[in-house]
């Protein structure tokens, strides 16, 4: 059988890198798709927490008898119903549910199933807990004194030899980096050094998270719930609650927004927990109060970061010193700040430390390019700085500098293609980078840096018998993926779009698949995709060789169909997929390809940001007037879905910049947990941001793909400084940069 198949050439392709309407979006603008809290069951109980008001308490004891004996409630369950669980599960059981303490505010204690909302609110005021308040730490340079109060008295600072002999909050020590930072700045003209500090932002999802649990008495139970991965929802339950993993059904709901915020469990072990107990379905939704409280934010953060340059802007050494508190529990979000920090540049000498540090905090999730945006606000305002002293342009200092293809990366690998030299370029000759300020206006550039990443990945791609597909992916759809696999399944097969329609399939349908988070789901769903659909192509070759009486190497694939070839060409009229379908039970049975792969080769992704902003030096209050994108995305498979990924990155990056952040009170209790205080921007508060997508392929994927989802929202924190920096002559090097710490900043300049 010969395939002729695709050249990887942009100009090959006939519907990728087109923009057709979303599969998904008639039923979610007409208000027909399911989210998490759209599903009833009958008999539905309605579940509630009980959180702990104190920052850190120990649980003395819990007195549930009251709440038991109310009408209408059906269980209660408390740490003592979840049985032993494995070592790599404490954390997450210890967050799902409080066992001996109380680690923030908002600690879950206890859940209750109850007749309706009512009767288990009234439940949780009836439960009684004996506290024991202990001292509290919020603060991540005041978590990491000696004398700090500990949050786990059994804490031992990994990542120093020789082990400490005293617990502390510091949970890890990581170093990332290659040369002699100090003989690189021996050769430097010109050091900047300065520190910075960032405070935790939430993802701000509009759906909380939500669940409706089932435990059947035959041991089974089916969990719907809002989720950027099911199959993580599935093992993780079923290890926390000793289930086997065969009887735990999961299906992912729509998802109202997760930006890495759903990539955790909350809920959902709690609901399967009550439903065990009561012996009836249970539905658990969060208060946006919850969210804020429970459902982690990202980090926040104390950094210093110092650059050296020779006298012609080459940087000889660059330091950093990253303070990242993850928390009541250890994560990995310094490890990827301290990876990607001086990712953009070609460095000699570099050196980046990181301090994972614990706190009485909701444990810290992914935000969209975990720890990235961080890290990069503090090296990416030291360029900034660096430029200006140069009296160098700030694209041209990043061009001298620049990583490009052969390099070795700061965090390890050589580089391969890389987009980041044309990203810079295109931004020099961009007409925003190149239009006149207004006067009094401001105009900051940055670069930025994610990973992306591959994993886990299964597909089914089935040929129905009027010659449509359907594809059964198993990541659940975050920002318009279903369109860009219909895409990629309709380009292999040589049919149109419209005859593709992709599924989310639940943990019963596929084999596992990774979380939809890493900038991973284009990149891996497509490459299996891709690859399913040309086993279902050799599938139909060998069929419609074997209608026709002829050996398989006789026939070939071409135009979304099988025509004969050799010497054999033209002796038949070539069949479609339709045909070759329709004959299936009589050539064969059904037809279908699948693919299982733990997919490897993502390539990194790069991205440039332009910032226009005016400062009110009477309030502080900064106003960004103009923005500009330019990021890789090796090949744009649905463009209008990738430019909304860049705008989404952006605009959810000024936020952060400008307005969002967490505040605590001395008392250790957060002051805005609700968005009438934590203040997400609205569309009055941004511009219209331009876009422009760059194209440079990665050899890893078939079609040239990289991830572009998370990368759009690692620049704009430095961006935003940048510009403000231009417009006032101040350094910012606090964020959020809210209107009074401007104005602070203006007055103490």
């Amino acid at each position: 059988m010969s395939d002729k198949g695709l050249s990887e050439s942009e100009n090959d392709f006939k519907v990728i890198g087109t923009r057709p309407i979303r599969p998904d979006g008639i039923d979610k603008v007409t208000g027909r798709a399911l989210y998490g809290a759209d599903r009833y069951a009958p008999g539905m109980l309605v579940g509630k927490v009980l959180r702990s008001p104190y920052p850190h308490a120990r649980i003395r004891a819990i007195d549930t008898t009251r709440a038991e004996a109310l009408a209408g409630v059906k269980a209660i369950i408390t740490k003592g119903d979840f049985g032993p669980v494995p070592a790599s599960q404490k954390a997450t059981l210890n967050n799902v549910m409080a066992q001996d303490k109380a680690l923030f505010d908002g600690h879950a204690i206890a859940a209750v199933a109850a007749v309706d909302n009512s009767t288990a609110l009234k439940a949780l005021e009836l439960i009684q807990v004996d506290y024991e308040i202990l001292p509290h730490v919020t603060d991540v340079v005041a978590a990491m004194a000696d004398d700090a109060p500990l949050v786990h008295d059994d804490n031992f600072t990994k990542g120093v030899e020789p082990k400490p002999k005293k617990p502390s909050n510091i949970a890890a020590r990581l170093e990332f980096g290659h040369g002699d930072v100090e003989a690189g700045f021996g050769e430097a003209s010109l050091i900047v050094e300065q520190e910075f500090a960032t405070e935790a932002a939430h993802q701000g999802y509009i759906e909380p998270p939500a669940c409706l649990a089932t435990y059947s008495d035959d041991g089974s139970s089916e969990l719907w719930c809002t989720t950027q991965g099911h199959f993580m929802v599935r093992d993780t339950c079923a290890a926390l609650l000793g289930i086997t993993v065969s009887k735990l059904r999961v299906t992912a709901s729509e998802i109202g927004g997760g930006f890495g915020g759903k990539t955790a469990v909350y809920l959902e072990p709690l609901a399967l927990a009550l439903s065990r107990k009561s012996g009836r379905p249970v539905k658990m939704v969060m208060s946006r109060s919850e969210v804020f409280r429970a459902a982690g934010p990202t980090a926040s953060s104390s950094m210093r970061v110092k650059i050296g340059v020779d006298k012609d802007g080459r940087i000889t050494a660059a330091d950093a010193l990253l303070n990242y508190q993850s928390g009541a529990f250890p994560g990995f979000i310094t490890m990827l700040g301290a990876m990607s920090a001086f990712a953009c540049y070609n460095l000699e000498n570099v050196r980046s430390v990181g301090h994972e540090v614990i706190t009485n905090r909701p444990m810290q999730v992914s935000y969209r390019a975990p720890g990235a945006p961080i890290s990069n606000f503090a090296v990416e305002s030291v360029i900034d700085e660096l430029a200006r002293k140069l009296d160098m342009d700030p694209i041209e200092f990043r061009l001298k500098n620049a990583a490009r293809e052969g390099d070795r990366s700061s965090y390890g690998p050589r580089y391969e293609q890389i987009g980041l030299e044309k990203t810079l370029e295109t931004v020099r000759e961009n007409p925003h980078y190149q239009a006149a300020l207004p006067k009094g206006h401001g105009r900051g550039v940055a670069v930025g840096f994610w990973f992306n990443f591959g994993g886990l990945t299964a597909i089914s791609l089935n040929i129905n018998s009027d010659g449509t597909v359907t594809v059964s992916v198993g990541r659940p759809d975050i920002g318009g993926s279903r369109a860009s696999m219909c895409l990629m399944a309709a380009e292999e097969l040589g049919i149109p779009y419209e005859n593709v329609r992709t599924i989310i399939a639940d943990t019963s349908s596929l084999g596992y698949n990774d979380t939809t988070d890493g900038s991973r789901t284009t990149f891996s769903n497509g490459l299996a995709i891709i690859q399913a659909a040309r086993q279902a192509k050799s599938i139909m070759c060998a069929r419609a060789a074997k209608m026709w009486d002829l050996p398989e190497e006789a026939v070939e694939w071409g135009d979304g169909a099988v025509q004969p070839c050799g010497p054999n060409a033209g002796d038949f009229p070539a069949v479609s997929i339709a045909e070759i379908a329709g004959k299936a039970p009589q050539t064969g049975g059904p037809i279908a390809g699948h693919c299982e792969v733990n997919a490897e080769g993502a390539g990194v992704s790069f991205a440039a940001h332009i910032a226009d902003v005016e400062v009110d030096e009477d309030t502080g209050r900064t106003t960004v007037h103009r923005y500009t994108v330019v990021q890789d995305a090796g090949k744009a498979i649905h463009p209008a879905y990738v430019e909304g990924q860049y705008q989404g990155g952006a605009a959810q990056g000024i936020g952060w910049a400008l307005n969002e952040g967490y505040v605590y009170g001395d008392d250790g209790l957060m002051q805005n947990p609700g968005f009438l205080d934590y203040r997400i921007p609205v569309c009055s508060d941004l511009p219209m941001i331009d876009t422009e997508i760059i194209e440079i392929p990665n050899k890893g994927h078939p079609y040239g793909v990289r991830g572009v989802g998370e990368t759009s929202i690692v620049p704009p924190l430095a961006t935003i400084a940048n510009a403000i920096r231009s417009a006032t002559g101040v350094r910012v090097n606090q964020v959020p940069m809210a209107p009074p710490v401007v104005l602070k900043a203006l007055e103490e300049s």
